[in-house]
């Protein structure tokens, strides 16, 4: 808005309007509030008196109002006719109708002509109703029973399958209303029943139709009710008078336009009432305008308040509400409403000093400043988004090649590597331990092996000097014990408690290694201690003693991680055997991820997938972040930034990684070299001098902070901001600590454990709120890559003044960005925490596109780009789940555009988009439908739905198949928790959009198919069935299952490939298998009825009735469905429904073998291939030229046994035989049980198909 706003008090375009109606109104307005407040109507009444309801002058800056006095008479006479609502005293006339509809709702009828005289007005009232109330309706004409659909109709009207129309009432208090206008002097009666949609409930006339016979025309007087008493005229600004006191009343609550509307109807209703108790208008009048006229009289301010004092608190308010977009009337409404606030508060004897230095906090005069001179005061503006094409966005890789995922197997094993699988193959592979440490730049391996009965513990090296191996045994964990002499190898000394063994050196060609051979008999022993002696050093593990532990639960674990299939197994094996180093320090871990980032390479996508599982399994603290090691914070942040810059190169190089190498990055943090890291460590000694908080908890995490920094810092600062925010509540600290993950005993298990609670004085609260807010960037700078603030900010560039010993930071901004851009960005941080999040989401998405060239390029500063990127992405997710709230009573379109918004950043995301591309093209084309208000809108964008699931479907399973392999056998090697390990690809998808997408799609589901009119069901074989119901999660979990009872599965989960059990009559299911889909056609074929149930309550109620006795009717498009007796069922009984629904056999004729083992798909017949293959041969010549059908190849009937026949598969023809054999012998035993579990090989199956 402008700087000057010339606003008249009464502008004629928010004056209510006014149509010309018939004076015989019987109490329905079609023109409402067109959105102008309760408050805003009553002003223009009354504003003859020259009392406006704001001061003429609010804001130094040049925001004025104008005073405009105007009086009724004029007003009115700027206007042609002026609505009039009428009450017809006698609606219980026989010929208009009353009728009961449930005890305590009546429907009432009234019918009266008006001018021209052709025109029939029919009004309807529902008393008590329920607010959502529909007619369904049509007319009857002379000589026709078929109902007539009139082109007149109320607004909102719509044709339901063209042979009725649906009008919604209008709610007004209590009472529904709803005004009919006939002109067809044809039509006799009119005839309608009443929907109630909230209940899904019908109301009839004794069964049938309600009918209203309608007066001929040429028997009627103009302006008379029939059997009515002339009606009594209600002027209209006595009714917003009246909706002005109620709100009022109702202390002036902040009305919705619906809820707005109900008040203004309800109004109207209650002066309709005292009308028919006798009161005249006149008197009403008076009445009216006395009271509004005391209740408008303003209260006299003690003290005038400065308009820049109404500046801030409106300011404060606007704030609070969450930065709505307001209107110019609702802006001077919150100025009023801040102006009277702080009258109350002077009120209370508060001087006006102090009321300024209470408001006055912070930097809140800059912030209303900075808003008015923006000259957008209390309206958030929004981005010009740029027109692109979208088919410019697609991202298409060729899969990874299969034999290039396995070169891996061509490495050349270390010499290590080459010992160790020696004695494994020489002992058996009898492992009972086995375990790799670092040496420096060497490695020691440790190999405990038990052929026999006998331990034989190996331990070598590839160190070249002089090495001896000082080592004891320990019956109880962790002691040193004299071993036996039995045990001791050539070369031995004994000592007090331990024992002394040089070690061998041994050599291959051009590789070296040195070992000790230790033989243990019997089992009296648990482990083994031991430490390394080098020219006089002692060598430890991380300032502990080497231990080796014989209890075989580590090996018993890798065992249990299964054969590693689908992963990259030797590179998990490798990174499970660096655990133990890599748990000394993040900086130790970070740079073994790098070290081992080349190999991970050579792997494709499944190498890239086992680093981002350890680095998941790290960043969900799984894995032990600091173990009895210290280490400086710039230490840490150097190697994040060499691990950081290896993922920026491997950005670079392979494309078709991307996505994957985002998800390594958000699970890593930036990093940075040298005075970045530093910082963390000079600057929390710069907050305790200055703050004067050097002991207690303060100086604990500051012992934290120097030795081994971590993500949890940033948490734990948090946490403190909170604490003092909140006055120094206790509680409110370890609210933060413990909704992030971290509890008490997580800070006590910290190398320098944090034992104490935080305890400031007040006078330090505001030197802590600006230092602390100061190192949490610095903190994020170093741990957060992700976070927003701190990405923007390295990308413009910042200066972090040194402080006496604490070092300078200064961070470059980076070059080349697109024009524009850093506004962009500014926009973004001031409209973070909007509670209208649209504008939000808009100017995240346009920031991503115009990243997006440089993401491809090979811009030296790529890295940081790249963390700007991940933090737009993550900011567009959390925005989505904060507006939820928004899309509660939102309209299609608005979720529909949502939805545009969050599929265009999931495709930003990913590597392999085309498909979301295709998807987000038809979504923009449906908002385009529903816009021009085209009647197949709802149709395609269901289509578009549809296929987004899918997409996301296929996205899933991706994942599924990429990471949730990796995660099981890493997490296995490591010991994870076992939810952890479940969850894993389930948590990554939810971190992302994909997750809101799904969200917003269900959202928007049940809203299509009722506007689509596709009902609840999708039928894929209408059979009328009765039977028991049976809950199961999955329809593969019970298809071996036969049941004793005609039963109805409702199944939470049905892909497509599984069998029905027997004595299944009916498969119900949220599922969405394909109509041709294997279980598809077997229901069609065995008459089993199989429906899709899209309604959650339907499927809900069919649950809860689990055990009882249903039956089951589909139509078209909906399945009838209740519950039923015993008696009720066909022959008396379950068992007789049994023998009948089973008396039809069939009878298997086997199919002869043609000498054919592949047929095209003209060549199908019913004696080559079954009924699937034939229907694809069909469609060919039946369906339009647009329509592609599938290019089909079948293998004809008897090819499978053919095959078996052949002299070379004689064998696998015996055993097929043996276990079908088997099948049948067990069949008796197990019919109620899973047959899953029985040992047969699949591909001993003998696939049914071939014997159709």
């Amino acid at each position: 808005m402008s700087g000057t706003l010339g606003h008249s008090l009464v502008p004629q375009a928010l004056c209510h309007p006014y149509v010309s109606e018939s004076k015989d109104h019987l109490g329905i307005s079609r023109n409402l509030s067109c959105g102008v407040s309760l408050a805003s109507k009553a002003d223009q009444v009354l504003c003859n008196k020259g009392k406006p309801l704001l001061s003429t002058k609010f804001l130094d800056k040049g925001l004025t109002v104008t005073k405009v006095k105007l009086s009724w008479r004029t007003r009115r006479a700027a206007v042609t006719m002026v609505p009039r609502a009428v009450l017809a005293t006698d609606p219980s006339s026989e010929l208009a109708g009353k009728f009961n509809l449930d005890g305590h709702a009546e429907l009432e009828v009234a019918v009266s002509a008006s001018a021209p005289i052709s025109v029939l007005q029919i009004h309807i009232q529902i008393t008590n109703s329920s607010g959502s109330a529909i007619l369904h309706w049509g007319l009857i004409c002379e000589g026709k029973n078929k109902w007539m659909l009139p082109s007149r109709h109320p607004d909102g009207t719509q044709v339901y399958k063209n042979r009725a129309l649906r009008t919604p009432f209008v709610k007004a208090g209590p009472n529904s209303f709803l005004k009919l206008e006939i002109d067809d002097p044809d039509v006799q009666a009119l005839e309608f029943l009443i929907l109630d949609e909230t209940q899904n409930k019908w109301f009839k006339n004794n069964g049938q139709n309600f009918r209203i016979q309608l007066p001929r025309r040429d028997n009627m007087k103009q302006n008379v009710s029939l059997n009515v008493t002339p009606p009594v005229l209600l002027p209209e600004d006595l009714v917003q008078i009246h909706a002005y006191l109620r709100w009022e009343r109702k202390g002036k609550q902040q009305y919705t336009p619906e809820q707005e509307k109900e008040e203004y109807e309800a109004a109207r209703a209650e002066l309709l009432q005292e009308i028919a108790r006798g009161v005249s208008v006149e008197e009403l009048r008076a009445k009216l305008t006395k009271k509004t006229s005391e209740a408008k009289e303003p209260d006299t301010p003690e003290q005038k308040i400065p308009n820049e004092l109404v500046q801030v608190q409106a300011y404060i308010r606007w704030e609070k509400a969450g930065k709505p977009n307001y209107s110019q009337e609702k802006q001077l409404m919150e100025f009023e409403e801040a102006r009277k606030e702080l009258q109350l508060e002077l009120d209370k004897g508060i001087s006006l000093e102090e009321l300024r230095k209470k408001i006055m906090k912070g930097n809140i005069q800059s912030k209303v400043s900075k808003q008015l001179e923006k000259k957008n005061y209390f309206t958030i503006e929004r981005i010009q988004r740029k027109k692109r094409d979208i088919m410019q966005l697609i991202n298409k890789y060729t899969p990874d090649d299969a034999k290039k995922r396995i070169s891996y197997t061509s490495r050349t094993p270390t010499i290590l590597e080459s010992f160790a699988k020696s004695k494994e193959e020489q002992d058996g592979d009898h492992i009972v331990y086995k375990k790799s440490f670092k040496l420096d730049n060497k490695e020691l391996l440790v190999l405990v092996t038990k052929p026999s009965g006998k331990m034989k513990v190996y331990i070598a090296t590839d160190s070249d000097g002089p090495l001896v191996l000082h080592w004891a045994l320990s019956k109880a964990a962790g002691e040193w014990m004299l071993p036996p002499s039995s045990t001791l190898p050539p070369g031995s000394v004994l000592l007090d408690i331990s024992c002394e063994t040089p070690f061998v050196k041994s050599s291959l060609p051009d590789l070296f290694y040195q070992a000790v051979e230790i033989q243990i008999d019997g089992d009296d022993f648990v482990g083994m201690p031991f430490v390394l002696v080098s020219d006089g050093n002692w060598i430890k593990d991380c300032d502990s003693d080497f231990y080796i532990d014989f209890s075989n639960e580590s090996m018993k674990t890798k065992k249990e991680a299964g054969d590693g299939r689908g992963t990259a197994k030797d590179l998990l094996e490798k990174i499970a055997e660096m655990e133990s180093d890599a748990e000394r320090s993040l900086m130790h871990r970070f740079n073994i991820a790098a070290d081992l980032m080349e190999w991970a390479g050579d792997f494709g996508e499944l190498g890239l997938a086992g680093i981002l599982v350890w680095m998941r399994f790290m960043a969900t603290r799984q894995l032990k972040w600091n173990k009895n090691y210290n280490v400086k914070p710039r230490e840490i942040s150097k190697a994040q930034d060499r691990l950081t810059n290896l993922l920026q190169n491997k950005y670079k190089t392979h494309p078709q990684y991307r996505e994957i190498l985002r998800m390594i990055m958000s699970t890593v943090g930036r990093g940075g070299e040298g005075d970045v890291g530093q910082r963390i460590r000079d600057e929390i000694l710069v907050i305790q001098r200055n703050n004067d908080c050097k002991g207690g908890m303060m100086e604990e995490w500051h012992q934290k902070l120097h030795n081994n920094t971590s993500p949890d810092d940033i948490v734990i600062c948090q946490a403190l901001i909170d604490y003092v925010k909140s006055d120094f509540d206790v509680n409110v600290y370890w609210n933060t600590l413990n909704s992030n993950g971290i509890t008490r005993e997580r800070l006590l298990s910290y190398d320098r454990a944090i034992h104490s609670e935080p305890s400031f004085r007040p006078d330090q609260k505001e030197g802590l709120l600006r230092d602390l807010g100061n190192y949490m960037r610095t903190l994020k700078a170093v741990h957060s890559g992700a976070d927003l603030e701190s990405s923007i900010a390295t990308c413009m560039g910042y200066k972090a003044e040194g402080q006496g010993f604490m070092v300078g930071v200064q961070i470059n901004p980076i070059i080349g960005l697109p024009s524009g851009f850093p506004e962009l960005l500014q926009f973004i941080l001031e409209h973070l925490e909007d509670k209208n999040v649209e504008p939000l989401l808009e100017g995240l998405l346009e920031a991503r596109v115009e990243l997006r060239p440089l993401l491809s390029s090979s811009h030296d500063r790529l890295k940081d780009l790249l963390f700007l990127d991940l933090a737009l992405d993550s900011t567009v997710r959390t925005a989505i789940e904060r507006g939820y709230e928004e899309l509660n009573n939102a309209k299609p379109e608005k979720i529909m555009y949502f939805i545009t918004l969050v599929l265009e950043n999931l495709a930003l995301s990913s590597d392999d988009n085309e498909d979301l591309i295709y998807c987000l093209k038809g979504w923009n084309h449906a908002l385009e439908m529903s816009r021009s208000k085209n009647e197949e809108w709802a149709l395609y964008a269901k289509s578009f739905l549809d296929r987004t699931r899918l997409a996301l479907s296929s996205k899933a399973e991706h994942y599924q198949h990429i990471l949730q392999p990796s995660a099981e056998y890493l997490g296995s090697l490591f010991s994870v928790d076992k939810w952890a390990v479940n969850i894993f690809t389930e948590e990554i998808i939810r971190a992302g959009s994909a997750a809101s997408l799904s969200t917003l799609l269900n959202r928007l589901d049940p809203v299509l198919r009722k506007v689509a009119h596709l009902g609840s069901w999708q039928v894929i074989s209408p059979v009328e069935v009765a039977g028991y119901i049976v809950v199961v999660d999955e329809l593969l979990a019970v298809q071996n299952i036969s049941y004793n009872r005609p039963t109805i599965v409702v199944a939470k989960s049905v892909k497509g490939e599984e069998e029905i059990p027997d004595g299944t009559v009916a498969v119900l299911t949220p599922d969405m298998p394909d109509v041709l889909s294997h279980v598809s056609v077997r229901a069609r074929n065995s008459k089993v009825c199989f429906a899709t149930c899209f309604d959650p309550n339907i499927l809900s109620d069919l649950k809860q009735n689990e055990g009882k006795l249903f039956h089951l009717r589909p139509t078209s498009a909906d399945v009838v469905y209740s519950e039923i007796n015993e008696s009720e069922l066909p022959g008396g009984s379950s068992q007789s429904l049994k023998e009948d629904q089973s008396s039809v056999s069939v009878t298997l004729v086997r199919k002869q073998f043609n000498g054919r083992y592949a047929i095209s798909a003209e060549e199908f017949t019913s004696d080559m291939v079954g009924a699937k293959s034939r229907n694809i041969s069909y469609l060919r010549g039946k369906v339009p030229s647009w329509v592609g059908i599938p290019t089909s190849v079948a293998l004809p009937f008897g090819v499978f046994e053919k095959v078996l026949s052949d002299d070379s598969n004689k064998q696998e023809f015996k055993d097929s035989l043996d276990h079908i054999l088997q099948l049948t012998e067990c069949w008796d035993q197990l019919q109620n049980q899973k047959l899953s579990s029985l040992p047969v090989k699949s591909e001993s199956s003998v696939h049914a198909e071939q014997v159709e």
